[in-house]
Protein backbone atom coordinates (compact mmCIF):
# COMPACT_ATOMS: atom_id res chain seq x y z
CA UNK A 1 0.00 0.00 0.00
CA UNK A 2 1.31 3.44 -0.95
CA UNK A 3 2.51 5.68 1.85
CA UNK A 4 0.75 8.95 2.79
CA UNK A 5 1.17 11.54 0.08
CA UNK A 6 2.79 9.10 -2.40
CA UNK A 7 1.54 9.54 -5.98
CA UNK A 8 -0.68 6.84 -7.43
CA UNK A 9 0.87 4.98 -10.37
CA UNK A 10 -1.42 3.46 -13.00
CA UNK A 11 -0.24 0.08 -14.26
CA UNK A 12 -3.18 -0.61 -16.58
CA UNK A 13 -1.18 0.10 -19.75
CA UNK A 14 1.66 -2.11 -18.50
CA UNK A 15 -0.76 -4.96 -17.79
CA UNK A 16 -2.18 -4.62 -21.31
CA UNK A 17 1.29 -4.73 -22.84
CA UNK A 18 2.17 -7.79 -20.75
CA UNK A 19 -0.92 -9.56 -22.03
CA UNK A 20 0.16 -8.86 -25.62
CA UNK A 21 3.69 -10.09 -24.95
CA UNK A 22 2.39 -13.34 -23.47
CA UNK A 23 0.29 -13.84 -26.59
CA UNK A 24 3.51 -13.69 -28.59
CA UNK A 25 4.68 -16.78 -26.70
CA UNK A 26 1.86 -18.72 -28.39
CA UNK A 27 3.05 -17.51 -31.80
CA UNK A 28 6.59 -18.72 -31.04
CA UNK A 29 5.29 -22.12 -29.92
CA UNK A 30 3.30 -22.40 -33.16
CA UNK A 31 6.39 -21.48 -35.19
CA UNK A 32 8.45 -24.15 -33.45
CA UNK A 33 5.74 -26.75 -34.07
CA UNK A 34 5.73 -25.85 -37.77
CA UNK A 35 9.56 -26.02 -37.95
CA UNK A 36 9.47 -29.47 -36.33
CA UNK A 37 6.86 -30.66 -38.81
CA UNK A 38 8.93 -29.35 -41.74
CA UNK A 39 12.07 -31.11 -40.45
CA UNK A 40 10.19 -34.40 -40.11
CA UNK A 41 8.77 -33.98 -43.62
CA UNK A 42 12.28 -33.36 -45.00
CA UNK A 43 13.65 -36.43 -43.25
CA UNK A 44 10.73 -38.58 -44.33
CA UNK A 45 11.09 -37.52 -47.96
CA UNK A 46 14.80 -38.40 -47.97
CA UNK A 47 16.18 -34.87 -48.23
CA UNK A 48 19.83 -34.12 -47.54
CA UNK A 49 20.78 -33.94 -43.87
CA UNK A 50 21.96 -30.36 -44.44
CA UNK A 51 18.33 -29.35 -44.99
CA UNK A 52 17.28 -31.03 -41.75
CA UNK A 53 20.19 -29.42 -39.89
CA UNK A 54 19.01 -26.02 -41.15
CA UNK A 55 15.71 -26.62 -39.37
CA UNK A 56 17.64 -27.30 -36.16
CA UNK A 57 19.22 -23.86 -36.55
CA UNK A 58 15.75 -22.38 -37.02
CA UNK A 59 14.58 -24.12 -33.85
CA UNK A 60 17.49 -22.68 -31.87
CA UNK A 61 16.69 -19.21 -33.20
CA UNK A 62 13.09 -19.63 -32.07
CA UNK A 63 14.33 -20.85 -28.68
CA UNK A 64 16.51 -17.74 -28.35
CA UNK A 65 13.58 -15.44 -29.14
CA UNK A 66 11.43 -17.33 -26.65
CA UNK A 67 14.12 -17.04 -23.96
CA UNK A 68 14.56 -13.30 -24.55
CA UNK A 69 10.81 -12.76 -24.47
CA UNK A 70 10.45 -14.74 -21.24
CA UNK A 71 13.25 -12.75 -19.65
CA UNK A 72 11.65 -9.46 -20.64
CA UNK A 73 8.26 -10.54 -19.30
CA UNK A 74 9.92 -11.64 -16.07
CA UNK A 75 11.75 -8.29 -15.83
CA UNK A 76 8.50 -6.36 -16.23
CA UNK A 77 6.57 -8.51 -13.76
CA UNK A 78 9.31 -8.35 -11.12
CA UNK A 79 9.73 -4.59 -11.49
CA UNK A 80 6.00 -3.86 -11.37
CA UNK A 81 5.55 -6.25 -8.46
CA UNK A 82 8.10 -4.35 -6.39
CA UNK A 83 6.59 -0.98 -7.29
CA UNK A 84 3.11 -2.17 -6.31
CA UNK A 85 4.40 -3.34 -2.94
CA UNK A 86 6.42 -0.21 -2.18
CA UNK A 87 5.15 2.77 -4.15
CA UNK A 88 7.94 5.41 -4.32
CA UNK A 89 7.24 9.02 -3.47
CA UNK A 90 8.45 10.14 -6.89
CA UNK A 91 7.23 8.47 -10.16
CA UNK A 92 10.10 6.17 -11.25
CA UNK A 93 11.45 5.60 -14.74
CA UNK A 94 9.75 2.22 -15.19
CA UNK A 95 11.35 1.60 -18.58
CA UNK A 96 14.84 2.08 -17.15
CA UNK A 97 14.12 -0.18 -14.18
CA UNK A 98 12.78 -2.89 -16.48
CA UNK A 99 15.79 -2.64 -18.80
CA UNK A 100 18.18 -2.97 -15.86
CA UNK A 101 16.43 -6.11 -14.64
CA UNK A 102 16.22 -7.49 -18.19
CA UNK A 103 19.96 -7.03 -18.75
CA UNK A 104 20.65 -8.78 -15.45
CA UNK A 105 18.56 -11.77 -16.53
CA UNK A 106 20.12 -11.81 -20.01
CA UNK A 107 23.62 -11.89 -18.54
CA UNK A 108 22.88 -15.39 -17.25
CA UNK A 109 22.14 -16.78 -20.74
CA UNK A 110 24.20 -19.73 -21.97
CA UNK A 111 24.22 -21.71 -25.21
CA UNK A 112 23.76 -24.96 -23.28
CA UNK A 113 20.67 -23.65 -21.51
CA UNK A 114 19.23 -22.68 -24.90
CA UNK A 115 19.44 -26.30 -26.04
CA UNK A 116 17.33 -27.34 -23.05
CA UNK A 117 14.29 -25.50 -24.39
CA UNK A 118 11.33 -27.89 -24.09
CA UNK A 119 10.26 -27.56 -27.72
CA UNK A 120 13.83 -27.98 -28.96
CA UNK A 121 14.27 -31.16 -26.91
CA UNK A 122 11.00 -32.51 -28.34
CA UNK A 123 12.24 -31.62 -31.83
CA UNK A 124 15.49 -33.59 -31.33
CA UNK A 125 13.62 -36.52 -29.81
CA UNK A 126 11.12 -36.73 -32.68
CA UNK A 127 13.90 -36.60 -35.30
CA UNK A 128 15.84 -39.32 -33.48
CA UNK A 129 12.75 -41.51 -33.14
CA UNK A 130 11.82 -41.12 -36.80
CA UNK A 131 15.38 -42.02 -37.87
CA UNK A 132 15.24 -45.14 -35.71
CA UNK A 133 11.84 -46.16 -37.05
CA UNK A 134 12.96 -45.58 -40.63
CA UNK A 135 16.17 -47.53 -40.06
CA UNK A 136 18.34 -44.48 -40.74
CA UNK A 137 21.69 -44.00 -39.04
CA UNK A 138 21.83 -40.99 -36.74
CA UNK A 139 25.37 -40.28 -37.93
CA UNK A 140 24.51 -40.40 -41.64
CA UNK A 141 20.84 -39.88 -42.49
CA UNK A 142 21.38 -41.13 -46.06
CA UNK A 143 23.49 -44.24 -45.30
CA UNK A 144 21.54 -47.25 -46.64
CA UNK A 145 21.21 -50.53 -44.75
CA UNK A 146 22.53 -53.76 -46.19
CA UNK A 147 19.75 -56.19 -47.16
CA UNK A 148 20.11 -58.25 -43.99
CA UNK A 149 20.22 -55.20 -41.75
CA UNK A 150 17.21 -53.72 -43.54
CA UNK A 151 15.21 -56.89 -42.96
CA UNK A 152 16.06 -56.80 -39.26
CA UNK A 153 15.17 -53.10 -39.07
CA UNK A 154 11.78 -53.73 -40.73
CA UNK A 155 11.03 -56.59 -38.31
CA UNK A 156 11.90 -54.40 -35.34
CA UNK A 157 9.81 -51.56 -36.72
CA UNK A 158 6.75 -53.78 -37.10
CA UNK A 159 7.16 -54.84 -33.47
CA UNK A 160 7.37 -51.19 -32.45
CA UNK A 161 4.16 -50.46 -34.36
CA UNK A 162 2.19 -52.92 -32.21
CA UNK A 163 0.23 -51.58 -29.25
CA UNK A 164 0.97 -53.56 -26.05
CA UNK A 165 -2.71 -53.32 -25.10
CA UNK A 166 -4.56 -54.21 -28.32
CA UNK A 167 -1.69 -56.21 -29.89
CA UNK A 168 -2.63 -54.50 -33.14
CA UNK A 169 -0.79 -51.96 -35.27
CA UNK A 170 -1.25 -48.50 -33.85
CA UNK A 171 -3.12 -45.83 -35.77
CA UNK A 172 -2.90 -42.96 -33.30
CA UNK A 173 0.17 -43.67 -31.12
CA UNK A 174 0.92 -41.73 -27.94
CA UNK A 175 4.17 -41.94 -26.00
CA UNK A 176 4.54 -42.02 -22.23
CA UNK A 177 7.25 -39.44 -21.51
CA UNK A 178 7.96 -41.07 -18.14
CA UNK A 179 9.08 -44.45 -19.51
CA UNK A 180 9.21 -43.95 -23.30
CA UNK A 181 6.68 -46.66 -24.15
CA UNK A 182 3.99 -46.10 -26.76
CA UNK A 183 0.33 -47.17 -26.91
CA UNK A 184 -2.75 -46.71 -29.06
CA UNK A 185 -4.35 -43.48 -27.80
CA UNK A 186 -7.91 -44.76 -27.37
CA UNK A 187 -6.72 -48.01 -25.73
CA UNK A 188 -4.61 -46.37 -23.04
CA UNK A 189 -7.22 -43.69 -22.38
CA UNK A 190 -9.89 -46.35 -21.90
CA UNK A 191 -7.58 -48.27 -19.55
CA UNK A 192 -6.94 -45.15 -17.46
CA UNK A 193 -10.67 -44.38 -17.31
CA UNK A 194 -11.58 -47.92 -16.21
CA UNK A 195 -8.93 -48.01 -13.51
CA UNK A 196 -9.83 -44.54 -12.26
CA UNK A 197 -13.45 -45.67 -11.84
CA UNK A 198 -12.13 -48.50 -9.63
CA UNK A 199 -9.91 -46.12 -7.67
CA UNK A 200 -6.77 -47.76 -9.04
CA UNK A 201 -3.60 -46.44 -10.67
CA UNK A 202 -2.76 -47.50 -14.22
CA UNK A 203 0.58 -49.21 -14.69
CA UNK A 204 2.35 -49.23 -18.03
CA UNK A 205 1.08 -52.31 -19.93
CA UNK A 206 4.51 -52.94 -21.44
CA UNK A 207 5.88 -56.17 -19.97
CA UNK A 208 8.51 -55.47 -17.33
CA UNK A 209 7.60 -51.79 -16.86
CA UNK A 210 6.22 -50.77 -13.46
CA UNK A 211 5.73 -47.10 -14.29
CA UNK A 212 2.47 -45.51 -13.11
CA UNK A 213 0.86 -43.73 -16.08
CA UNK A 214 -0.27 -40.13 -15.63
CA UNK A 215 -2.43 -38.56 -18.35
CA UNK A 216 -0.25 -35.38 -18.63
CA UNK A 217 2.74 -37.61 -19.52
CA UNK A 218 1.03 -38.93 -22.66
CA UNK A 219 2.04 -37.04 -25.82
CA UNK A 220 1.41 -37.69 -29.50
CA UNK A 221 4.21 -39.84 -30.94
CA UNK A 222 4.56 -37.94 -34.21
CA UNK A 223 7.75 -39.74 -35.22
CA UNK A 224 6.23 -43.22 -34.82
CA UNK A 225 3.07 -42.21 -36.68
CA UNK A 226 5.18 -40.97 -39.60
CA UNK A 227 7.29 -44.14 -39.52
CA UNK A 228 4.13 -46.26 -39.77
CA UNK A 229 3.06 -44.19 -42.78
CA UNK A 230 6.48 -44.68 -44.41
CA UNK A 231 6.28 -48.44 -43.81
CA UNK A 232 2.86 -48.60 -45.47
CA UNK A 233 4.11 -46.65 -48.48
CA UNK A 234 7.07 -49.03 -48.91
CA UNK A 235 4.72 -52.02 -48.75
CA UNK A 236 2.44 -50.57 -51.38
CA UNK A 237 5.31 -50.19 -53.90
Amino acid sequence: MAGHGAPLISFSSVDTSLSSLKQCQNYIDTGMDIATSVALDLLQSGCDTVDVDCMETVMLEYAAVNRDLNNYIAAVEETIGKLKQNAPEEPPDIKELVNQRYEALQSKNTAEALKKNKKFLQFKEQLRDLKLQMGVSSDDAEAPFEDEDEEIAVTQSIANFTCPITQMEMVDPVKNRACGHTYEKSAIENMITRNRAKGKDTRCPKIGCENIIKAPDLVVDTALKRAIDVHHKKQSH
